[in-house]
């Protein structure tokens, strides 16, 4: 995969998210997002969301996940997870009682890993790119 660079500008004044202030013309730097957003290139992919069931993490139907699968996924993380055939994003929870998939919605209760069951573990999600 040949890595393509796109490099933005970015200012050096903040954007103020209470009250405005006025601002500069100068620019700091250009910013290539793929140096921002990707550790590693050669362990990190991106999918597409499909669903809700991730809502309360602010992650949306059509929003874009960036994955890497270099990072350990520890508990907590919100990983993506290929389960019985399908490709899911979840938390991983790691309790006493077992592991589980934990969805961040309150119509989807939490998935327990059983031993034998078709479970692979693909990634963590590093960010999540959303339109407004």
């Amino acid at each position: 995969m040949q890595k393509t660079t796109i490099r933005l500008p970015l200012y050096v004044s903040p954007v103020q998210a209470g009250f405005p202030s006025p601002a500069d013309d100068y620019i700091e730097l250009d910013l290539d997002l793929n140096d921002y957003l990707i550790d590693k290139p050669h362990s990190t992919f991106c999918v597409r969301v499909k669903g809700n069931s991730m809502e309360g993490t602010l992650i949306r139907k059509d929003d874009i996940l960036i994955v890497d699968r270099s990072k350990t996924p520890t508990n907590g993380r919100v990983i993506v997870a290929a389960l019985n055939g399908e490709f899911t994003v979840k938390r991983l929870l790691i309790t006493s009682a077992g592991a589980f998939l934990q969805a961040e919605h309150p119509a989807y209760d939490p998935i327990r890993i059983e031993p034998g069951m078709d479970f692979q573990i693909w990634g963590v999600v590093t960010y999540t790119i959303h339109k407004q």
